[in-house]
């Protein structure tokens, strides 16, 4: 099978792969599509370490083709995702409450666990959620990733409907997170980027609001719009330190700052502040299995809708230079079925 692999000097390659015989509980999926996150950058990159020879790809959606032994929760033909969250051991502390994606054994699809960049990819059964019908397989890859992540992230901001949240960086994550806050959490949306091309795209989405921060103080536009209080939450997709402090410089007294984006720089916080004015800051990683199914259901439901363009998976390494070179609009995805 054709496949999408990390190599020694931090490129992918596209080479021709033989997957191993499935084990119990696995299940074998023809992939159809796999969208490109900035999280494999940083992979191909080895930011989180070298993982040469790993095929890329955590944002997959295919058709089950064959199951291994012991597998009851799938079946052939069920449309599938193959998710950042690969696999956790499902006995610890974070298993066992609802936080699984923080498990200490965790296994993470095109990390530590070849991913879905290839014609082919073998799950854990029981953690590849199924797609519902009605959702397009191409845009059901960008929530698989981008879609659960925000959806989570909006989740943890604690917003709340008519209350005002900010979302930094408009690209693949971004986009996503103002569509959720906006159309499902029902809350009112000020987007924050540097490019005014994103901001005029979170515009067509719904924001309520877009603030370039490179040309007006973030600060004291935030407290114009909010008669001096501040925002109740913002959600930083973005990959840059600054778009960090600003999430907290713009926030109200309470409010919530929920850090999505995974710049190499560390934050500057205002321990004062924190304090005093009772700031909180929380990381929030992917998706639970749950928050996917409810993720993909919003969208099937219309009431988000990913935007995307297909490529071939010969294309990667451009996909990636454009992605560093913020050209990207929305998610590219490697198309499969062709």
């Amino acid at each position: 099978m054709k496949a999408a692999v990390v190599t020694n000097n931090k490129s992918v390659e596209i080479v021709e792969r033989q997957l191993r015989a499935l084990k119990h509980g696995e299940a074998l999926v023809e992939v159809e599509y796999c969208g490109v996150c900035h999280t494999d950058l940083h992979v191909k990159n080895a930011d989180f370490g070298d993982v040469t020879g790993i095929i890329l790809g955590h944002e997959g959606i295919g058709i089950v083709t064959e199951l291994g032994d012991g597998v009851e929760s799938l079946k052939v033909g069920d449309r599938v995702s193959i998710a950042w969250f690969f696999e956790g051991c499902g006995h610890c502390e974070y298993c066992n409450s609802g936080r699984e994606t923080l498990c200490r054994e965790v296994k993470n699809a095109g990390y530590t666990v070849d991913g879905a960049m290839a014609e082919q990819c073998i799950v854990s059964a029981d953690f590849a959620v199924k797609v519902p019908d009605g959702l397009d397989p191409a845009a059901a890859s960008s929530i698989s990733c981008a879609g659960v992540t925000t959806y989570k992230a909006v989740k943890e901001s604690k917003i709340q409907p008519g209350q005002w949240i900010g979302v930094f960086g408009i690209g693949g994550l971004g986009n996503l997170a103002v569509q959720y806050a906006k159309n499902v959490f029902n809350a009112k949306v000020v987007a924050f980027d540097i490019s005014d091309d994103k901001l005029e795209f979170a515009k067509r989405l719904g924001a309520d609001e877009v603030i370039n921060s490179k040309n007006v103080n973030p600060v004291e536009r935030v407290k114009e719009l909010t008669d001096g209080a501040g925002l109740h939450a913002t959600v930083i997709t973005a990959v840059a330190k600054t778009p960090f402090n600003q999430a907290v410089d713009v926030v109200r007294a309470g409010g919530r700052v929920v850090a999505v984006g995974l710049p190499v720089d560390k934050m500057d916080l205002d321990i004062p502040r924190l304090v005093l004015d009772g700031i909180q800051v929380v990381g929030s990683l992917v998706g639970t299995r749950e928050d996917l199914k409810e993720a993909f259901q919003f969208a099937a439901e219309g009431k988000v809708t990913p935007v995307l363009q297909k490529r071939r998976v010969e294309e990667i390494n451009t996909i990636f230079e454009e992605m560093e070179a913020g050209k990207i609009e929305g998610r590219m995805v490697i198309d499969f079925t062709k």
